[in-house]
């Protein structure tokens, strides 16, 4: 599918090439610039999948609006986060932030095509003030029901419960928020952060992941359980949701510093690295 304009019919015929269907429940992770130039824009992506799937889900988080600085004093053991270095600072912080809402636009970095699925189609969305996720279709409530404050990623644990995959359209594996979830079950990349939920009022969240750019190393590892179409430009990857768990909790299990990013400079990466060695350090204590 090479067309210089890429068409409602052309998303949907290749969605269907990797074998997705009314019975399909999707995690989707998209780019819309991936696919070159769309009749009809976002828009368009957001139609097709959900005209071929039964439930699409997206993550929704208003993390750019609702984050604030954890508080001083407040200092969490390998946290790898920014703290505000007076009281003052951190009022300030408070004062600029939103209070999460249900209204809120999607947070810009996670793309155009989650905030305009927002706009088209009624939907479920979550509570959670950072990482939300909405989700249209069969299973809509059930995966967003989910969530919970301390478990963020329970709406992909849900997922992987009902058999579903995620969807990679022109994105890498830096962008599947799954890979947090395997590494949350072996005790790394679970963090504290911090968000303003009313006026002057701020709410402690546990449990959210960390650094993703080394996760594009999982990708010969699932390879042989990845379905792979072209669409337009963009490279279109189904793969499911358990497979991910799976093959990420083996690389780690086998090597404590699998898919963190190498850079030294990395506190995220650093931190998650110390709360695996931990978790190991217990268990063999034991």
């Amino acid at each position: 599918m090479t067309s210089a304009c890429v068409t409602y019919e052309d998303i949907v015929r290749g969605l269907r090439l990797l074998g997705l269907d009314k019975s399909s429940d999707v995690l989707v992770h998209a780019s819309l610039r991936s696919f070159g130039r769309v009749n009809g824009g976002a828009e368009t992506v957001c139609r097709a999948l959900v005209e071929v799937c039964g439930t699409v889900m997206m993550t929704a988080g208003a993390w750019d609006l609702t984050r604030i600085p954890a508080p001083p004093g407040l200092a969490r053991p390998h946290n790898a986060d920014e703290q505000s270095a007076s009281w003052e600072d951190f009022e300030e912080a408070l004062s600029r932030a939103t209070p999460y809402s249900k209204e809120l636009p999607v947070s810009r970095w996670l793309g155009r095509v989650a905030e305009t699925m927002r706009h088209l189609f009624p939907h479920e969305r979550s509570d959670h003030p950072l990482f939300s996720y909405l989700a249209v279709g069969t299973h809509a409530r059930t995966l967003i029901e989910a969530q919970r404050p301390d478990f963020p990623l329970g709406s992909i644990q849900q997922l992987a419960e009902l058999g579903g995959d995620v969807l990679l359209l022109g994105v890498g594996h830096t962008s599947n928020t799954t890979i947090h979830l395997a590494e949350q079950r072996l005790g790394r990349s679970r963090f504290f952060r911090y968000a303003k939920v009313a006026p002057g009022a701020w709410m402690e969240l546990p449990n959210l992941g960390g650094c993703s750019d080394g996760f594009d190393a999982i990708e010969p590892e699932l390879a042989p359980v990845t379905r792979e179409v072209t669409i337009g430009r963009c490279r279109a990857r189904r793969v499911a949701v358990a497979d991910v768990i799976s093959h990420a909790v083996r690389m780690i299990e086998q090597d404590p510093s699998a898919l963190l990013c190498g850079n030294d400079e990395c506190g995220r990466c650093a931190a998650s690295l110390h709360q695996r060695l931990a978790v190991l350090g217990e268990a063999s204590a034991t």
